[in-house]
């Protein structure tokens, strides 16, 4: 090996548009890691992702992670690090944490955490102590593990009050949610799930958690990029601390960020670190940055329109299709369907459309008598396929394959046909 070979190829494509591995450095010191990435982008190129909490990252943000930035050890804050050689991550942070905050109107930003859980866990952290109670909203109404269930250390450590959707509208009930408040008297309420589609009355959730001196906390996990595009109203001034993700909505790197009102600024600040997090990722903040500046522009808006509109769209042919749809639609990018009238689960279904190039994720419906890793549901998003650019004709070309499968599991024939239609649909869509 030549000392050519020994430099980042950055400005090579892995894999050019016909599949052919370059022999690139990669390739080259570790062919079974680029064969297992070969594998991917092929898997990628040939399936319909309908993960609601997956998205393809813009190529400018995986420009940004394979940098130089990843070999910076910033451990701190801008002009307060604790090793040298870090003026150029001084500069990047401020400037993503600058982006962040004209984005979604805080206050005070923190874009170290390096995921949405671990943004969660610092503001916990930052005003509860262990014990303390807290309030979120039911694992199977659509709330997200973080908020309080028993397997996390949202209720491993504090004592957690869950509050539930209405059973009939399967909209969040907010006067049994104020009953609960005023028995319970949380010291924080959290708001926001990861299989929720209805628009959150955040105005309500200020009013029951100031009536018991509790603090809200809004995870916008799921609906950042709608309220980065002023599609959903801003978390603020409602919210005293909002945490989010940038690689669902915002087509970012995997990882988190945490919003704050200025009075919370120095403990948010130390509960990220050191209190839950060491050295930070200076090509993975970098790469928050570029997500958050290209959210602010109007091809991001219309992104974002799309999504929804498609989602709406699906949510309306599968009814016809005799689907019931929980809470009767969606407001955003994704939904959930209930399976009990198919005698299946949410995992078989899953596993079933995975094994044709489909891909969901199973979700548990309100008042799930199945187990969280079983279901009852499958939750739809669609952030990647329209990020593709997928057509309705398509989109409905998709939801009579899901029918097709889900309505006959164990026929192999119809399966390869199905296989082979979704095969030809993907690679009719935009390239990423």
């Amino acid at each position: 090996m030549t000392d050519d070979t020994l430099h980042f190829l950055d400005n090579h494509p892995f894999l050019n548009k016909d599949g052919e591995d370059y022999k690139n450095l990669l390739h080259t010191l570790d062919p079974q890691i680029s064969s297992y990435i070969i594998e991917e982008v092929q898997a990628q190129r040939e399936s319909l992702n309908f993960i609601a909490s997956e998205n393809y990252a813009y190529d400018a943000v995986r420009e940004v992670l394979g940098s130089v930035l990843t070999n910076i050890y910033a451990e701190g804050y801008p002009g307060k690090r604790y090793y040298p050689g870090c003026s150029a991550s001084d500069e990047v942070e401020t400037l993503t944490v600058e982006r962040c905050k004209a984005l979604f109107r805080g206050e005070h930003a923190n874009v170290q955490p390096h995921s949405g859980s671990q943004a969660n866990m610092a503001v916990l952290s930052s005003v509860l102590e262990p014990g303390d109670t807290l309030m979120g909203l039911s694992l199977s109404c659509g709330g997200h593990l973080t908020h309080g269930h028993p397997v996390s250390f949202s209720g491993m450590f504090y004592k957690s009050i869950a509050y539930t959707v209405d059973p009939k509208t399967e909209y969040i009930d907010y006067e049994a949610l104020n009953n609960l408040a005023q028995f319970h008297k949380p010291k924080l309420i959290i708001t926001g799930g990861s299989s929720y589609s209805r628009l959150i009355d955040l105005e309500k959730f200020q009013r029951i958690a100031q009536s018991v001196n509790a603090y809200l906390l809004v995870d916008i996990a799921h609906t950042a990029g709608l309220i980065a595009a002023e599609i959903f109203p801003s978390p603020f001034p409602y919210a005293d601390f909002v945490t989010g993700t940038t690689h669902k909505t915002l087509r970012g790197p995997r990882g988190g960020f945490i919003l704050c009102k200025k009075i919370h600024q120095e403990r948010v600040d130390r509960a990220v670190f050191p209190g839950t997090q060491g050295g930070p990722s200076m090509n993975n903040i970098a790469a928050k940055g570029v997500a958050f500046h290209l959210a602010s522009r109007a091809e991001f808006v219309e992104y974002m329109k799309k999504s929804i509109a498609l989602a709406k769209f699906m949510t309306r042919a599968f009814e016809k299709r005799g689907y019931r749809i929980v809470s009767g639609g969606t407001d955003c990018h994704l939904f959930v369907i209930d399976l009990t009238n198919l005698d299946t689960t949410g995992r078989a279904a899953e596993a079933l459309l995975e094994k044709v190039g489909i891909l969901v994720s199973r979700s548990a419906i309100p008042f799930d008598p199945q187990k969280p890793l079983i279901t009852s549901g499958i939750r739809l998003g669609t952030l990647a396929c329209a990020a593709r650019n997928i057509t309705e004709e398509q989109a409905y070309d998709a939801i009579d394959s899901i029918d097709i499968i889900l309505r006959n599991p164990s026929d192999e024939q119809i399966h390869q046909t199905i296989k082979d239609r979704i095969k030809n649909i993907a690679l009719q869509l935009i390239e990423l």
